[in-house]
């Protein structure tokens, strides 16, 4: 792997970057925190070599999303299927946006609404 390919994994949200420990750090949380959202399912991290978990960038703003909520007295399995919800609904806004954009683009300009 060259130096530009790897650089060109900062940007992705996707990629399995951070370690627990780091990971709980970043979002304020404990690594049996992160554990628990595992085991609820809410979160899958990826295992390095050493089998070692590992979280993105996307894994860590759905933790701290489940941390808020819990944090606010919700029990974690609520605040899992919360955030679950939560990213379904803006998953299924966005896909809208996008069929609207491309109606949009080919409805006929010189028709007046």
């Amino acid at each position: 792997m060259t130096a530009d390919s790897s650089l060109g994994r900062l940007d992705d949200d996707d990629y399995p970057a951070y370690t627990m420990g780091r990971a709980a750090e970043m979002i304020g949380a404990t690594p049996g925190f992160l554990r628990a959202l595992g085991e609820a399912r809410l979160i899958t991290p990826l295992r390095s070599e050493g089998g070692h978990r590992r979280y993105s960038r996307y894994q860590l703003r759905i933790a701290a999303r489940a941390r808020e909520l819990v944090d606010k007295g919700t029990p974690i399995e609520a605040a899992c299927r919360i955030v679950i919800l939560e990213d379904q609904l803006e998953e299924a806004q966005r896909i809208n946006a996008e069929y609207r954009r491309a109606a949009g683009s080919t409805a006929d300009p010189t028709t007046a609404d």
